[in-house]
């Protein structure tokens, strides 16, 4: 255990089937097999005109073949197992009914693990259902300078907390007078809170007036961190952060706003809460402190403040949470891990002393995945990548960006890819490298410009593996970064949503399939809004409930509830629910780092 020196007051107050997740590289290191959610069936109901839409999960450890049996208010309703994509419809079914589905292998019915397991039912729609699950806006406040604020409904997560196996949302709250790093100026507090689907609130923790608001600095991790089948929420805390409990950390008096908005002195804390309570379990120092302002890259407190985080299973077998600070410059990410109620570091990586030309590497977000194969994951920081146990993996020395795409987007070469955009002029304005060794597969020319966006992910079925486009470059890009025609209509988000295996393109509060003569609305979201300014990006996105298919998460026009939409779409594919693929979860739990991107697995979606 670290000493940490300053000491902590805490007071009260035709049917494709796709392969289950494969299991991790054998070998000594990787002691037991990766812990994953441990999901109920997440069945949904939706009413039409000619009955009850019913959707559920294929579970990792299903058994291949696998039926299921359907029960509407206790009573069977299916004549013989469904097998195959796991949808059913009950034709003349009343609005209103409940559900349950049970798994059937050779011939005999197994009953699910959580007992109280029920149905969810949505509201039907053209082209999507949905759920709202009611949230609470804080009270807005004043400043010091005497400027006004109220709160919207920001980034979202998904975990569960309370262990019934099924998703609760962790939400945070934004101010109106958020800020960028670089833009000075007070704002309110950030407050994070807990609801189930039925929109009971857990908890709300306020992280008071020494942590300012904005998309660089609080990045929450809701993950099971110590396998207890609840997850914890993880996130940067200061003197007067409130947990959902009512404890006060450190100090509930200190006020170290400097007369620009910036906290640049006082003490930082990393804090993992429960899950269920939002009780503050372990806090300890943040690491690495800020130190000099000045040594991350400016004297103002833009560049000390760049924060990203992550969670990735360093050992195979169990999640570790990652925290980082600086990309501009001096880049440090420490890996903590969270066993027997206490948070202890694992180890940490510096610019400083692995190499100057580990400096200025990272993006406005990361990715967690196996790049290497070896059953541990890695971390890809923007042009380079840290191994599991710390140490520099590789480096292309081509530098900051704002977006990046890690998954298996050249299915036929082996292991992972990383697509990259870049803001340095002198630099390829884009490129795909080997995710195992930085190897450039193939690069764009300079723009000398900022090429802002970028995105790489099958979404057209005329070319295969992922295709790759980005603002500054001209049209699509196949697998070899050939032109194979129209650059679609966004660059922001992609999702699985029409039932086939490419994913459509998600931009604001509607999504769109590709097409080569021009894109087809599929949907448009309606009373809902979508957050952090140019970015446009949902709440969340991710595969919450029912089928393989993504659900996306937008906050109502008010601010008083979330709106998940849920595809209306049947599909040919049968597949493991996402959220068990490891890379695909632990993308979740990192999408609401910084410049938001949305989830890729670690497979190529069957054709």
């Amino acid at each position: 255990m670290r000493n940490f020196g300053r000491r902590l007051v805490v007071a009260a107050a035709g049917v494709v089937v796709v392969g289950l997740v494969p299991a991790p590289a054998t070998g000594a290191a990787v002691a037991a097999a990766p812990q994953i959610d441990k999901l109920n069936r997440g069945v949904v109901s939706v009413h039409t005109a000619q009955g009850n839409t019913v959707g559920w999960r294929l579970l990792a450890d299903d058994p291949a073949g696998v039926a299921f049996n359907v029960y509407r208010d206790g009573t069977k309703v299916t004549a013989a197992p469904v097998g195959g994509p796991t949808s059913f419809v009950d034709a003349g079914a009343p609005a209103g009914a409940r559900y349950t589905v049970r798994a059937v292998t050779g011939g005999v019915e197994r009953m699910s693990a959580f007992a109280a397991e029920d149905s969810l039912t949505l509201q039907s729609g053209a082209a999507a259902s949905t759920r709202d699950v009611p949230i609470q806006p804080p009270a807005g406040g004043t400043t010091p300078s005497g400027e006004s604020y109220t709160y919207t409904a920001n980034d979202a997560s998904a975990g569960d907390l309370d262990g019934d196996g099924q998703y609760e949302l962790v939400l945070k709250w934004d101010p109106t007078n958020s800020k960028d790093n670089s833009q000075s100026g007070y704002t309110g507090n950030v407050y994070v809170d807990a609801y189930r689907l039925d929109g009971t609130r857990l908890w709300r923790i306020d992280l008071g007036r020494n942590i300012r608001a904005g998309a660089h600095y609080t990045q929450f991790q809701v993950f099971d961190y110590d396998g207890d089948g609840k997850a914890e929420v993880a996130m940067k805390t200061a003197d007067g952060t409130r947990s959902g409990t009512g404890q006060v950390l450190g100090s509930a008096s200190a006020d170290y706003r400097n007369s620009s908005g910036y906290v640049l002195s006082g003490p930082e804390f990393l804090t993992m809460f429960n899950g269920q309570t939002g009780a503050a379990v372990s806090t300890v120092n943040y690491d690495p402190p800020r130190g000099t302002v000045s040594s991350w890259g400016d004297s103002y407190g833009n560049r000390v403040d760049r924060f990203l985080a992550g969670t990735a299973y360093l050992d195979g077998s169990h999640p570790s949470l990652i925290m980082s600070r600086g990309y501009y410059t001096r880049t440090v990410i420490a890996a903590w891990d969270f066993r027997g109620g206490a948070l202890s570091e694992r180890w940490k990586f510096d610019s400083n002393s692995a190499g100057s030309q580990y400096t200025g590497q990272g993006d406005h977000q990361l990715a967690i995945a196996d790049t290497d194969g070896d059953g541990r994951d890695e971390i890809v920081f923007g042009a380079m990548a840290i191994d599991d146990n710390g140490s520099p993996l590789w480096n292309t020395r081509l530098g900051h960006g704002d977006a990046m795409h890690v998954g298996d987007l050249i299915p036929g070469r082996p292991g992972l890819e990383e697509f990259k955009v870049d803001e340095d002029k002198s630099k390829p304005a884009a490129w795909m490298a080997d995710a195992k060794t930085g190897q450039i597969i193939w690069q764009n020319a300079s723009c000398n410009c900022d090429n802002g966006r970028g995105v790489s992910d099958d979404i057209y079925a005329g070319s295969p593996g992922a295709e790759s486009w980005s603002s500054a470059v001209s049209g699509l890009l196949n697998t070899s970064g050939q032109n194979i025609g129209r650059k679609p209509s966004s660059t922001n988000f992609v999702i699985y949503w029409d039932g086939d295996a490419q994913r459509e393109l998600l931009d604001g509060t509607h999504i769109d399939k590709y097409g080569t003569g021009g894109d087809t609305r599929l949907l448009t979201a309606s009373g809902v809004h979508a957050n952090n300014g140019t970015k446009n990006t949902p709440s969340l996105q991710a595969d919450l409930f029912g089928d393989w298919r993504e659900e996306v998460v937008w906050p109502t026009s008010d601010n008083r509830a979330l709106r998940i939409y849920s595809t209306t779409d049947s599909t040919s594919i049968s597949h493991v629910s996402l959220m068990q693929d490891r890379q695909y979860r632990e993308a979740v739990a990192w999408q609401n780092t910084a410049y938001n991107q949305p989830p890729h697995p670690s497979f190529a979606m069957a054709r």
